[in-house]
Order: C-alpha cells, then sequence, then structure tokens
C-alpha cells in the first residue's frame, strides 16, 4: 500500500464521524500562524494595563455573543464566548477563551463541560473559532463534534467548550488542559449572560484528547479549584492518554499514528519553554518543520512507520537519555496527579490493529491504536486503591480508538445522565484487569 493510501485511510478513520454531521471537504486549511500569535481576531487578546496576574483565576476579561457556525456557516443557535483569566503549564496567568452554548429546553440547572480532541499544535484551530465561524484543516475536529454535543443540548443541558490547550496551543500539556478547563467553568458561572451561576452542576466529557483534559480537571479540581469541585457531579471520558513516555513507545513505528511522535516533541517543547531541536537529526528537523504549527489532521498516516530513532541523533536514539525530556514527561503523566474526588466513567479500546498500531512491547502491551490500555486500567485501578471506589471501567476488546468513540459517546451520556440525577455511582474496583506500572520514568545514560 503506498504511504498516500495509508495517509488517505488514517485521515478517514478520524474525520468519520464527521460525514454524518457535514461534508468536511468544504473545509480548506489555513495557512501557518506562528505558535506565539493568538488570532488577528482581537477578542483573544488581553492588552489592559493591569497585569493578568492581578486578576483571580476565572476572571472574565472579555464577553461576546455570536452565532453558532458549522464549517463556517451560521446557525440559529447563539453561543456566548469568554475571554478569562487561567494558568499555563508552567503556572503563568495567561487568558483563555471558552465558548457556553445553552440549551434549548434547559433550566440552566445542569451543564457539562466538553472538552475537545481538536489536538492541534496551531492556535486557530481551538473549537472557539471554529464556532465563531473560522473554518482550518485542523478545524474540522471541533465540527465533527457537533454529533457529541447535540445530543447534550436537546437534553437539557447547557454545554461549555473549553479551548483546552490554551492560546499557544500547547498539546498534551495535561496540567494546563486541566486549568483551562476549571477556570472556564469559573467564568461560565460568573458571567450574567451565560445563564449558569453557582448553584449550576456540572459534570466533565471528553473523548481522546478531550479526555486529556477531563481527567486532569477532575484531578486538580480539589487542590487548583475547590469551588469548581463542589459543583462537579462526574467525569465521563474514553480513550485516555495516561502516561506519554509510554504512548511514544507504543506508537513507534505504527502505519496511523506515527505522527503522535513529532506532535509530542513540538508540544513538550512549547509547553514547558525546552528546546528538542538540537537533539534531531535532519529527517527529524524536517518533520519538525513540517508539523510546527500542524494539528492530528496533518500528521495522522502523514508517516507511515516512523519512529524516534528516525527522527533523533544517534546518540539520542533512547529519549530517556534526554533528562529536559523525561522531565516534561514525568509533568504530565496522570499517574503523578492527584485522585479524583469525583465518580469516573473511563472507556478504553484495545484493538490497535485495526488501526495499524501491532505494538505489543514488555511493560506496555496493547492499546487502541494511539494510547495504552494497561496505563488506563492501572489508573483506574490506582483511584480504587486510593479512596475512589466510584469508578466504572469498560474495556472494548474489538474496538480502536475511533471505533470505541462510538460505543463511548452514549454510555457516557447515560452515565452523567445518573449523576445529574443523584443516583449511586457504579463501580468496577476489583474486577479491572492489571495494568502497567506508572511510575515516573528514569533518565537513562546516552547510547
Amino acid at each position: 500500500m503506498s504511504k498516500a493510501a495509508v495517509r488517505l485511510i488514517a485521515v478517514a478513520v478520524v474525520t468519520a464521524a464527521a460525514m454524518t454531521a457535514a461534508p468536511a471537504a468544504t473545509a480548506a486549511q489555513s495557512a501557518p500562524a506562528a505558535a506565539t500569535s493568538t488570532t488577528s481576531d482581537p477578542f483573544y487578546t488581553y492588552g489592559d494595563s493591569t497585569p493578568l496576574s492581578a486578576f483571580a483565576p476565572g476572571t472574565v476579561l472579555k464577553t461576546r455573543t455570536l452565532q453558532y457556525h458549522l464549517l463556517g456557516i451560521s446557525t440559529p443557535l447563539k453561543a456566548v464566548q469568554l475571554l478569562y483569566r487561567t494558568t499555563d503549564a508552567q503556572g503563568r496567568p495567561a487568558a483563555n477563551v471558552t465558548t457556553v452554548v445553552r440549551s434549548p429546553t434547559g433550566d440552566r440547572s445542569k451543564a457539562v463541560s466538553y472538552q475537545s480532541f481538536y489536538d492541534s499544535l496551531n492556535p486557530e484551530d481551538g473549537p472557539s473559532r471554529a464556532i465563531a465561524g473560522d473554518v482550518t484543516l485542523g478545524g474540522l475536529i471541533p465540527n465533527v463534534e457537533a454529533v457529541f454535543l447535540a445530543p447534550l443540548l436537546t437534553q437539557g443541558y447547557d454545554v461549555v467548550i473549553p479551548d483546552t490547550e490554551g492560546q499557544q496551543a500547547h498539546f498534551a500539556a495535561g496540567p494546563e488542559y486541566g486549568t483551562n478547563t476549571l477556570d472556564s467553568i469559573r467564568a461560565a458561572t460568573k458571567s450574567p449572560q451565560t445563564g449558569l451561576n453557582s448553584a449550576t452542576a456540572f459534570g466533565l466529557m471528553g473523548y481522546s484528547g478531550g479526555s486529556i483534559a477531563t481527567n486532569w480537571a477532575a484531578a486538580l479540581a480539589p487542590s487548583y479549584a475547590p469551588d469548581v469541585q463542589r459543583k462537579l457531579v462526574g467525569y465521563a471520558e474514553g480513550g485516555l492518554l495516561v502516561d506519554p513516555a509510554h504512548n511514544l513507545k507504543y506508537v513507534d513505528g505504527s502505519l496511523a499514528w506515527s505522527g503522535v511522535i513529532p506532535m509530542a516533541v513540538i508540544g513538550v517543547s512549547r509547553s514547558y519553554g525546552i528546546d528538542l531541536k538540537s537533539y534531531l537529526n535532519g529527517y527529524g528537523l524536517e518533520v519538525y518543520k513540517e508539523l510546527e504549527h500542524g494539528s492530528i489532521v496533518d500528521a495522522i498516516g502523514r508517516y507511515p512507520g516512523l519512529t524516534w530513532k528516525k527522527m533523533a541523533k544517534s546518540q539520542y536514539a533512547d529519549p530517556n537519555s534526554i533528562p529536559t525530556f523525561v522531565e516534561a514527561m514525568n509533568k504530565i503523566n496522570l499517574g503523578s496527579a492527584g485522585t479524583p474526588a469525583i465518580p469516573g466513567f473511563i472507556a478504553q479500546g484495545d484493538a490497535g490493529f485495526l488501526e495499524g498500531t501491532f505494538g505489543n512491547r514488555r511493560g506496555i502491551g496493547t492499546g487502541d491504536g494511539v494510547m495504552v490500555s494497561g496505563d488506563v486500567r492501572a489508573l483506574a485501578r490506582q483511584y480504587c486503591a486510593t479512596g475512589n471506589s466510584a469508578v466504572r471501567y469498560s474495556q472494548y476488546e474489538l474496538l480502536s480508538h475511533t471505533g470505541a468513540a462510538v460505543a463511548w459517546a452514549p454510555a457516557a451520556l447515560g452515565w452523567l445522565g445518573d449523576r445529574f440525577a443523584g443516583r449511586p455511582a457504579p463501580s468496577d474496583c476489583g474486577r479491572i484487569a492489571p495494568g502497567n506500572s506508572l511510575a515516573p520514568e528514569e533518565p537513562t545514560s546516552r547510547s
């Protein structure tokens, strides 16, 4: 099979859900934007003389109301967008944007914070920009997700959609995903235009990249945002990234998902202010440049069979030989974060061979094509062992990453509905199979 054919099949897998909602072929890729640029839209820029550090996290800085767009086409649905103060991966004050969509049938008593799986290194691909009418190739994914949002709105949930990666597109920086999500909820309940308030109950929901934000928000809420913690009824997620160091080894050589390797290198470099380009060979630098402002739609299937070794200088054939990289990867390992204090529903596919990932390394095992099943099981068991028995875990043995999303979505909606209704949360603790070690990675000597 040709490289072009592999990529077309892989992109089709990722965007298949979109075909039920809108013709994705109408979208066009925008010109690359600098990673430090927010957008030409002045709404995204905080330029007042008062420093951001003077505001409490979740403070609303700007507000606007506009029509909700699908693939650049205006719909009758209105959305409220908020620029708010939050905290980035390095603990610095930052400004970010979230979108609130009111349910036509809701009473403002319940809302779902939906975390998008837009997975991009380009700030222009964020869900708020797609909702505002911008059309980019990477922005296809937030349009795809209308199929997840529609059932929430029709069932009376108001929906809050944060740009989880922030305005610098800090891809895979889980702790920042979490703070952006929690401060988005704060902002949404403080703005009179949204209709939400301190009495509104919230659920967290996200798949794949959205599950990163969902789980980190649930884990950070007790310490970072106890005021938000009191509003949360539970979190529902699927296709979860737990230990990124394991994931890079799992997708090494994959036909479709190996493009995640350079995306992770770029994301970690940007999020934590480290320069990893000096460790890459000529080919690695070429790939880095190609994806520096790209999205998962650019990367998936584009580099079939890509491995870390093909990108790195020979003396750095083991990524653990780069101490700064190891340090950053450990910061985004959910196994080292706290245990959520709310009920959780975690789902995971395990048929990664269907999407061209055949890895089964010792200590890592199998997965859904991009996420490692053993890591997800280990995290669920860890939560059970550290005081949270309200964990439901479902592993779809015959479904890959994309297929598992189709099974997860209705199950997640039903599970969240039970939490809002106050029904006791089910537990799979004691029935979850053993997983992998989630211990921090250790630096190794150069080969």
